[in-house]
This record gives C-alpha cells, structure tokens and sequence, in this order.
C-alpha cells in the first residue's frame, strides 16, 4: 500500500523534491524501517543507485552496531 502525505516546509528553503525523498527514504532505511529496495521506490531509482547514495545522506548500507562488528571480525 503507498501512501501520500503533505508536508508544510518553510518558504524559502531550496529543496528539490527528489532530496527530500531521498531524505525521508534515507532515514526511513537507517532505522531499519523500510529495505533498500522500498527506498529506491521512494525515490524512482534502482537499488543501486539508491545504495550509492546513501553515503551523501551519511547512511550506512551496514546496519551493524559497533558491538556487532566487533563480534563479526573476532569470529572471522
């Protein structure tokens, strides 16, 4: 099911409506919300392309705490 929403944003504020997609998907990915997948729908581009982009918004494709990592390199 997709969803539409209005947002009221300050005047003046110089946002394309494709970076605030790509803010909105961005954060929605970070906390674990949506998959890759369902933000590069947000915002009409392969997965890819969103993954790439993730690093411009400081998002890691990892979704690894510090602790897990640490696990994963003691058991590699």
């Amino acid at each position: 099911m997709k969803m539409s929403i209005q947002i009221k944003l300050p005047e003046g504020l110089k946002i394309s409506p494709f970076e605030l997609n790509m803010l909105i998907a961005a954060k929605l990915f970070e906390e674990g919300l949506i998959t890759s997948g369902q933000g590069a729908e947000m915002v009409d581009l392969s997965k890819q392309a969103f993954i790439e982009l993730l690093g411009k918004y400081s998002v890691s494709v990892f979704q690894y705490g510090a602790d897990e990592l640490e696990e994963d390199i003691k058991n590699a």
